[in-house]
C-alpha cells in the first residue's frame, strides 16, 4: 500500500560508498517517499521540524519530530513515509551499508 500524492518526495544522494549511503529527502506538503523497504540499518536526522506519517502496510502513524532530532531502524523495514505538515520538511537518512569507521577529525 501507498499514500496517494500528486508530488513525490525528492530524494538527493549526498554520498554513496561501500559503507554508507547518505540521502536529503525534501518533501512538499503531501508528498511521500512511495512504498519502500530498507536493505540496511538507518539513521534519520531532522533538518526541519515536522509530522511524518508512516504507512507499514496496515496502519498510519503519525510521527511528530523536532529539528534535529534522530531516530535509528533496523534492516529490512518496508513502508511509505508522507509529509503530515502543511509547509515543506526535509531529513537526511544514512543507510549503514557495513560497518564504518570514521577517522578522527583534528580540527573539531
Amino acid at each position: 500500500m501507498t499514500f496517494r500524492c500528486e508530488i513525490p518526495a525528492r530524494p538527493t544522494v549526498q554520498q554513496d560508498d561501500d559503507a554508507v549511503r547518505i540521502t536529503r529527502w525534501d518533501f512538499a506538503p503531501g508528498s511521500a517517499t512511495g512504498w519502500h523497504e530498507h536493505g540496511w540499518p538507518y539513521v534519520v536526522v531532522m533538518l526541519v521540524a515536522g509530522t511524518l506519517l508512516v504507512h507499514d502496510g496496515a496502519k498510519v502513524t503519525a510521527v511528530p519530530l523536532a529539528q534535529g532530532q534522530s531516530y535509528t531502524r533496523v534492516a529490512g523495514i518496508k513502508h511509505d513515509v508522507m509529509n503530515g505538515s502543511d509547509y515543506p520538511i526535509a531529513f537526511v537518512e544514512i543507510e549503514l551499508k557495513q560497518p564504518y569507521d570514521i577517522a578522527p577529525n583534528p580540527g573539531a
